[in-house]
């Protein structure tokens, strides 16, 4: 096993899990119960299998696709879902008449 790129996943995985709509469902869910430890191993249960499927279609499309097309495509996906979620922010429109009195 690689330990580099162990802990580079490892490290990439956490981070982008906290503060994540995953993480805030299962605190939800936790302050629901009084239970968190079943709340936990269905959470963590969850994100590893989440976690399995990706890498095991990330390695099946990589044998048919090449690494560099894969980012590049990864890239221009976050790219117009950032530009997405920006956009009305740019947008432009007159208020309202019934807003203005």
């Amino acid at each position: 096993m690689e330990l580099p790129l162990l802990l580079s996943t490892f490290t990439t995985v956490f981070l982008a899990e906290l503060g994540d709509k995953t993480q805030l469902a299962t605190v939800a869910i936790s302050g629901n119960s009084n239970r968190p430890l079943a709340v936990f191993l269905g959470s963590a249960s969850a994100l590893v299998l989440a976690s399995l499927l990706g890498a095991m279609t990330g390695g099946s499309i990589a044998a048919v696709i090449p690494s560099n097309l894969l980012q590049l495509f990864a890239a221009l996906g976050f790219l117009v879902i950032g530009i997405r979620m920006f956009n009305p922010m740019f947008s432009f429109s007159p208020p309202d008449e019934e807003t203005q009195s």
